[in-house]
């Protein structure tokens, strides 16, 4: 990547301006890997508002995201797509940092062009497969309300929802820190990205399960219909709060289905090196309060009312980031901090 100091600038400006909470979050990663996963996740995040963006046609979002999927596939930028995109799209924002976003994300290209091959080649895998999860929900969802709800038809099609959307992120994650970290050499890239994957998938499934009744309400349903038929109940009946007795089973399945994966992710925590307390930190927090949340949706009497949003209390983000800064390079200490959590969640 350039060493001009202007261009780190230029991204930790943009990302303050998009997402203050994601930057400080950032600042915990080795320098060597900072910019690249700041960029990233600005890619990530627009691809994401093209396909949001419910004042416009799905028809035409679907349209903008593979435009922009495009820039990722050839060795020149389009600009004048790239416009295209911004002059239709930034009008219909209502999130002022969604259309920050879209107004620099000209020179967030003209920064990615600035990064090394290797690190672009990692960065056009990742656009390549992480937009097929938001193409997913455009066409697997064809309503936007709860009266034309529709859900996933198997757990296999709920396992390939969360490779697209989070479990490739751990791969990209693993394949970018062993080409900049001399620690991770010893690491086999292929076998670690298989956990980095459980890892991505499990945070997904944690998302799915506390946003159930959000979700919903906007037509769709990640829960699939065999898992629900098998409790005696349909998509529809789960927009009625008095459902959840009936639901837990199945709730407590995903639930512990996501530990299993937040497990994996947890093993290759511990697997970077004592030296590497940046990169462990920014694995163990995210897990950690993970679990947490889980908790919480296990036992959360209003989970199916989209009004109570369930998640960990600040409190306890502040508690496991003192634990965790204080015991993270020490294995033994760590993991039973993670057993602890997991040990309550179901």
């Amino acid at each position: 990547m350039s060493s001009d100091p202007t261009t780190h600038e230029l991204l930790h400006g943009i990302l303050k301006q998009v997402s203050r909470s994601f930057y400080l979050t950032l600042n915990v990663l080795p320098a060597g890997v900072r910019d690249q996963m700041g960029l990233s996740y600005l890619f990530a995040r627009a691809a994401d508002t093209i396909a949001d963006t419910d004042l416009i046609d799905r028809g035409q979002r679907l349209k903008y995201l593979n435009q922009f999927r495009a820039q990722f596939r050839s060795a020149e930028i389009d600009w004048q797509a790239i416009q295209e995109i911004q002059a239709a799209l930034i009008p219909h924002q209502k999130d002022s940092a969604e259309s920050i976003l879209l107004q620099r994300l000209e020179d967030c290209l003209k920064l990615y062009k600035t990064y090394s091959t290797g690190d672009q080649e990692r960065i056009q895998w990742l656009m390549d497969v992480l937009p097929n999860g938001m193409e997913m929900d455009l066409t697997r969802f064809p309503g936007e309300s709860a009266g034309q709800l529709t859900a996933l038809s198997t757990l296999d099609e709920l396992d390939q929802y969360t490779y697209y959307v989070a479990g490739c992120v751990g791969e990209f994650w693993t394949r970018m820190v062993c080409a900049h970290s001399p620690e991770m050499a010893r690491w086999d890239v292929t076998e670690m990205s298989v956990m980095g994957v459980r890892f991505g998938k499990g945070l997904q499934l944690t998302n799915i399960v506390k946003d159930i009744a959000r979700d919903l309400r906007n037509g769709r349903c990640y829960v699939p219909e065999p898992l629900l038929q098998e409790a005696g109940l349909q998509p529809a009946d789960l927009l009625n709060e008095d459902s959840l007795p009936k639901f837990r089973p199945v709730l407590n399945r995903l639930i512990r289905l996501a530990v299993e994966h937040l497990n994996e992710g947890w093993k290759y925590t511990m697997a970077i090196p004592a030296s590497e307390i940046r990169q462990r930190l920014a694995c163990m927090w995210p897990i950690l309060l993970a679990g947490e949340t889980l908790k919480r949706v296990a036992i959360a009497p209003g989970l199916l009312n989209p009004a109570v949003n369930v998640k960990a209390p600040r409190s306890t983000v502040y508690r496991v980031m003192a634990i965790t800064i204080l015991t993270g390079a020490n294995e033994s200490v760590a993991t039973a901090c993670w057993n602890r959590v997991r040990e309550h969640i179901v």
